[in-house]
């Protein structure tokens, strides 16, 4: 049954209701036949499984048993370090879907306690989890609405439904049947939903949906059916740890069997392949994300976005197309009045001309019921204030002209002769002033002011203007008045609001944020595709559109209807290109998100209402609005806009490009390091050297070298190219752009030095070898993160300082690596000696090859640009 198209007869027909309410004993059976109106929730995991869950993780799982082996040769500190890591990353992993699992328990707080209902013959209240479908429920100011219902009797009354439409205007509410079949949630204006407010007046309903078959129920479903996508470097990780562990295994089972080849002791081979195993395994790398991560979600906290699930600071670099709410996203979610006719001429609202329309300006400060304040601004009603503030802005102030011309008599508006009149005390008599729809006034009007004298009203050139403003994307509200010498008799419509002088019109809107227009061009010239989806006219939706960039004059603008009417195979063909969805419903914005994602995007979702949870859970990125989002919607999203605005969406994305490019800096570091570690062990024996380090230097370097520079690498600042760059391919791979190129190459390069250093110290029969090779093991590493900090710039041109914790963690690491050398008890530790002076420059000159190469390769790089 589609319920907004029949009339009341026969709702209550189907619903089989007699005119007095349901008696108990039917009540009874009805709720033990559709059951309790409650939204139901599916199993949930408990706190155990939630964390146990963490440690599923491929790349966990492999640090964990690097954390065992470390263990096993006795390296303890590794084995702490390891686990300190793990425990931390799952730590955080089970807070946010802890925090996740929340968002039902959001929309079971939207239910009402308990509501009026008329049953057998008289009105008590019922607990709102009793309703059952056939219940009258009487509404009044301040209700929360229990189930969704059909209205079978509207007084002046108004609902807020912004929770499930996002809308923030009251909706006026009547009881007439609808035409239309598909209309959205904020069209269908005879019916009330659950979990909406009642704003003002009153009304009767027939409780047509209960619990789960309610469109809060609906959207609990969705919510229940749609899990999340995982992030972009998540799906990169997991791949990377696989391919990581095949070959660590491989190479450090080849180095242990050629060792045993060559008749060096199994046990050192063993500690020497072991070792290796746990230097090459990148166990800072989840570390370093996570802290890496957490400071970019610091930074956006500081520019009004604050992230809820960290994975989603590095996914909005990801992004391709950011699919946002207009009204307060992109909009200022209030009316202002954009543009005025009078006397056959149109003007824009800031113009110092619309002064002297005397009384249409105050007939928009004294017909209307916004509210002044002590501060001069006013309150109410979004229209009533836009009229309010734009006679305000030209010197007619409401409160002054209150006193000099008080009300004194109303006709309210109403839905059905969609006007208003209003009565003021006059010189001479009484003046009427009343504002409406343009169809309707042009019928009540009989003239119309020009020039300070009455001429005929020309209907026609009155339905052009209105046409005109239409077409931009402007509400048009007509002005008309009547001098009276007193006070009608009767105050009716019939009676007052005819023989009126039409005064004129004005054309409102919810006017686009000033910086939206630059974020939108920001967003283009980054590769990102921004897209506007809103339950608006297709004709407003449009016009801002238009106005800030999104679409241009012959751009495409889909509505709820035509999206209906498709297949989705089709509508997966046509989804890239379409910028602009008018009357939208909360199953299209989910079918939205799915279609550009099926066609390979990484999809930001903006929303603020319960209807935009499903979309928002399912979007790589859901963004909830921190000032109009509701509990539900900041429950499933990764990211909260503190100030409602599209422009901070686009300062996140800069930082989770700059975040991603950092990681792949400190992916590029280690693995860099532990392929010259590896390469060095490889080739040594097969060259017929010894075994070049010691297990204990070998986790010496992993621990420190490593470490410390890959930590301060998370604090590089923004490349100068971020944000005018596309953003990555979604399946792009983490080696894409040269890192895997880059990991070889390097890594035979600095083995190739260390080799050599080797060779040269053994023909001279030098007896600090060993602690010269281990030198320029650790010094190559510290200059090679250095020379990686951007992948094109010069160091000389960044300069040291521009990132003062990693010239801190170069210099402690270099520190650390001389105490190691010269400090007598350390040597014995790490099987080093003190080098002489000369020793430690060859050692130094010999390891700054690795710097001169890495800044070779970014000059060709920047020439080849």
């Amino acid at each position: 049954m589609i319920w907004h198209q029949q009339d009341v007869k026969s709702v209550l027909a189907e619903l089989d209701v007699p005119i007095d309410g349901l008696r108990s004993e039917e009540a009874g059976k009805r709720l033990a036949k559709f059951g309790r109106n409650e939204i139901e929730e599916k199993g949930r995991r408990s706190a155990v499984s939630m964390f146990l869950d963490q440690f599923r993780d491929f790349m966990i799982l492999v640090l964990i048993a690097a954390a065992a082996v470390s263990g096993f040769v006795g390296e303890a500190a590794d084995t702490v370090a390891i686990l300190v890591i793990v425990l931390l990353n799952a730590a955080i992993g089970f807070v946010q879907e802890y925090r996740a699992e929340r968002a039902m328990e959001a929309l079971k707080r939207m239910a009402a306690p308990a509501a009026r209902v008329l049953r057998d013959g008289k009105v008590s209240a019922v607990p709102g989890a009793e309703i059952v479908p056939g219940d009258l429920v009487l509404l009044e100011a301040g209700a929360i609405v229990p189930a969704d219902m059909r209205l079978v009797e509207a007084v002046q009354l108004k609902v807020e439904e912004a929770a499930l439409t996002g809308e923030s205007v009251p909706v006026e509410k009547h009881t007439r049947a609808l035409r239309e079949e598909l209309l959205a949630l904020g069209d269908r204006s005879n019916m009330v939903f659950k979990g909406t407010v009642v704003t003002s007046g009153r009304g009767t309903g027939a409780v047509v949906g209960t619990g789960m078959g309610t469109e809060l129920g609906r959207i609990a479903s969705m919510l229940q059916e749609d899990g999340e996508v995982k992030t972009p470097l998540q799906k990169r990780l997991t791949v990377f740890g696989k391919k990581l562990a095949v070959a660590v295994l491989f190479i450090c089972a080849f180095i242990f069997g050629v060792g045993l080849l060559r008749g060096e002791a199994p046990v050192l081979m063993f500690l020497t392949a072991v070792s290796l195993a746990v230097a090459a395994i990148p166990e800072a790398l989840p570390a370093v994300i996570t802290i890496s991560l957490a400071l970019g979600a610091r930074r956006m906290v500081e520019q009004n976005a604050l992230i809820r699930k960290l994975p989603a600071v590095e996914a909005l670099g990801s992004v391709t197309y950011i699919c946002s709410d207009k009204t307060g996203t992109l909009t200022w979610n209030r009316m202002a009045v954009e543009a005025l006719w009078a006397e056959g001429t149109l003007f824009r609202s800031g113009d110092p001309a619309v002064k002297r329309f005397d009384r249409l300006m105050k007939a928009l400060a004294l017909s209307n019921d916004a509210l002044p304040y002590a501060s001069g601004d006013v309150g109410g009603d979004p229209t009533e204030v836009a009229l309010c503030r734009v006679a305000g802005e030209h010197g007619y102030a409401k409160a002054e002209l209150e006193r000099e011309h008080p009300r004194v008599a109303e006709i309210p508006f109403d839905s059905e002769r969609k006007c208003m009149t209003t009565i003021h005390r006059w010189p001479g008599g009484f003046m009427a002033f009343t504002k409406g729809g343009v169809d309707v006034m042009i019928e009540k009007a009989v003239d119309m002011l020009a020039a300070d004298r009455i001429a005929p009203l020309d209907a026609a050139e009155v339905g052009r203007v209105n046409d005109r403003l239409a077409d931009e994307g402007l509400r048009v509200l007509a002005v008309a008045c009547r001098f009276w010498d007193e006070i009608p008799a009767e105050l009716t419509p019939e009676s007052v609001e005819k023989g009126l002088t039409f005064l004129g019109l004005v054309g409102m809107l919810d006017p686009p944020r000033e910086e939206v227009r630059e974020a939108v061009s920001l967003c283009k010239s980054a590769g990102i595709r921004p897209v506007m989806i809103t339950g608006d006219h297709p004709l407003t939706a449009r016009s801002i559109a238009r106005r800030i960039g999104i679409i241009d004059d012959g751009g495409t603008v889909m509505t709820c209807r035509d999206l209906e009417k498709i297949s989705m195979d089709v509508f997966e063909d046509r989804v890239e290109d379409i910028r602009v969805y008018a009357r939208m419903i909360p199953e299209q914005k989910l079918k939205i998100v799915k279609a550009l994602q099926d066609r390979g995007q990484s999809v930001a979702m903006t929303g603020d209402g319960v209807n935009d949870a499903p979309a928002l859970k399912r979007a790589d990125i859901g963004i909830a609005m921190g000032i109009t989002g509701t509990d539900v919607s900041k429950e499933v999203s990764h990211m909260i806009l503190l100030d409602d605005n599209f422009a901070t969406i686009v300062k996140a994305v800069r930082q989770g490009r700059m975040i991603y490019d950092n990681i792949r800096k400190f992916i590029k570091y280690l693995l860099t390091t532990n392929s010259g570690e590896i390469w060095t062990l490889f080739l040594a024996p097969l060259l017929g050297l010894p075994i070049p380090l010691q297990p204990i230097q070998i986790l010496w370097v992993n621990l420190v070298t490593d470490s410390l520079p890959a930590l301060a690498l998370a604090l590089e600042p923004a490349e100068d190219d971020v944000m005018a760059r596309p953003p990555r391919p979604p399946s792009e791979s983490v080696f894409a752009h040269g890192l895997g190129h880059h990991v070889i190459w390097v890594g035979i390069l600095m083995a190739a030095i260390v080799l050599t250093v080797q060779v040269v110290c053994l023909q001279s029969r030098n007896t600090h070898w060993q602690t010269m090779v281990f030198t320029v093991v650790a010094l190559t590493q510290l200059g090679h993160v250095l020379a990686i900090r951007s992948e094109r710039r010069s160091l000389f041109t960044q300069g040291l300082l521009s990132n003062k914790a990693l010239l801190g963690a170069v210099v402690l690491s270099f520190l650390l690596q001389m105490a190691i050398i010269y400090v007598p008890f350390l040597n014995g530790v790490f099987f080093t000696a003190p080098l002489t002076v000369g020793e430690l420059l060859a050692a130094v000159l010999a390891s700054s090859g690795v710097f001169l190469a890495v800044e070779c390769e970014k000059m060709v790089k920047r020439r080849h640009r």
